[in-house]
């Protein structure tokens, strides 16, 4: 491949050889591993393979003081396309020149390392890891993706879930490979556990200019909350994301609290059915940023996954008043809840009495919070709440027919 920018390419090769002849008169060998790779129902896997990776980035803070990385720095801070490298969340206080050696100055180190077996020199080894990196610096787009491990739900296959992002199994090894500090960010027992085995995989094109990465915790943050509405099961994601950006290893970003939070309850499968549902609802939680009562309804009643009694209750009542209260009180919403999740008459008075316990300031059953969520997913697929409240007003006096449901409805086209 043709260079497309000769003066980075002097400037990266002169910080390699100059690495190769630092870390290469070390009286240290470089260590191997010796790993295993289970999964559930099978063999486990061992692999043993030098850890270059490791010792170079144990070596981070000595490369960086050399000279040769301060002039590759300054290459990369000159060319626009490399912009993107320097936003990248790589460390706990990344600076822009700490992000450009541990994004492209010590990938390009690693793998031209790892390409000769050691700190031998070879220059193939080195233009073929340069041209890889001018690829992703200099092509037409960019393929960006962030994966989290996710716990309290598993799926058999991949599973769309709408903005690009899907619930997959992990593959075996997936993280460590290009993320080595993986295995100590993981969820206990993930990998092991029949509802640890799926990660949520993220994947967006970036233009060739982009400067700043998606905001990859606030997409995992709405399609986790998404997942616990649709599935009502103990959903929770991270505690990390890792980013990727052409297959090259660009940051570690924490996910927000309360999706890496894992609430109390039985793990379930996700099905087509439910996924496709939560593929719909993540569509309309951006109908919360323009109606702050649904915000505030939908962030109560996440918060109440997370509580005990008597937080738990008044939670969940301030959540319903949010939703479908408006100017009239507790009571009108738990009236209208129960026309809008009530096909029946015996089913409505069932709802409604639940819910009358809860307007009055009683504590609910542990099943009585299923009813804000099963409320909170019909409101978000009818789109527009204020609507719907007026024709759930005009059902209860006898004006028009109650609206039909989002399951019913589904029902009904099956």
């Amino acid at each position: 491949m043709a260079v497309r920018s000769q003066t980075l390419q002097r400037a990266l090769r002169c910080f390699c050889l100059g690495a190769f002849n630092l870390l290469g008169s070390e009286q240290t060998e470089v260590p191997f591993a010796f790993e295993e790779h289970a999964a559930p129902g099978r063999p486990s896997l061992y692999e043993y393979r030098p850890l270059v990776r490791n010792f170079v980035e144990a070596r981070a803070d000595r490369l960086a003081r050399h000279e040769d990385a301060r002039i590759a720095i300054e290459e990369l801070r000159r060319e626009p396309a490399a912009a993107i490298f320097a936003r990248a969340h790589a460390g706990l206080k990344p600076t822009e020149d700490d992000a450009l050696l541990r994004t492209v100055l010590l990938p390009v180190l690693i793998k031209t390392a790892e390409a000769c077996g050691g700190f031998d020199w070879d220059d193939g080894a080195f233009d073929h890891a340069y041209a890889d990196f001018e690829r992703s610096l200099f092509g037409e787009g960019r393929a960006y993706a962030a994966v989290t491990p996710v716990v309290g739900i598993s799926a058999p296959l991949q599973l769309e879930l709408g903005r690009g992002i899907r619930l997959r199994p992990a593959a075996t090894g997936e993280l460590a490979a290009l993320w080595p500090e993986a295995r100590g960010l993981l969820p206990s027992g993930f990998g092991r556990e029949p509802d640890r085995l799926c990660v949520l995989e993220l994947e967006q094109a970036l233009a060739p200019r982009a400067v700043e990465p998606p905001d990859a915790p606030g997409e995992i943050g709405d399609i986790v909350t998404s997942l616990r509405l649709a599935t009502a099961a103990p959903v929770a994601a991270g505690p990390v994301l890792f980013e990727r950006l052409d297959w090259r290893p660009l940051g570690i970003r924490p996910v927000l609290p309360i999706s890496a939070s894992q609430p109390a309850g039985e793990a379930t499968r996700l099905d087509a059915f439910r996924a496709r549902l939560a593929s719909d609802l993540v569509d309309r939680l951006g109908a919360a940023d323009a109606d702050p009562e649904l915000g505030e309804a939908l962030d109560r009643w996440e918060l109440s996954l997370f509580q005990d009694e008597p937080f738990r209750s008044e939670q969940l009542r301030e959540s319903l008043a949010a939703l479908l209260g408006g100017t009239d009180g507790l009571w009108a919403a738990a009236l209208r809840a129960s026309l809008l999740l009530g096909e029946t008459p015996r089913e409505r008075a069932s709802v409604m009495e639940r819910l009358s316990r809860l307007a009055r300031g009683e504590r609910v059953g542990p099943d009585d919070g299923e009813l804000q969520r099963r409320a909170l997913v019909e409101v978000l697929m009818h789109d527009d709440r204020v609507s719907l409240v007026e024709a759930l007003d005009e059902s209860a006096l006898g004006l028009r027919p109650r609206p039909t449901g989002y399951f019913a409805a589904r029902a009904i086209a099956s």
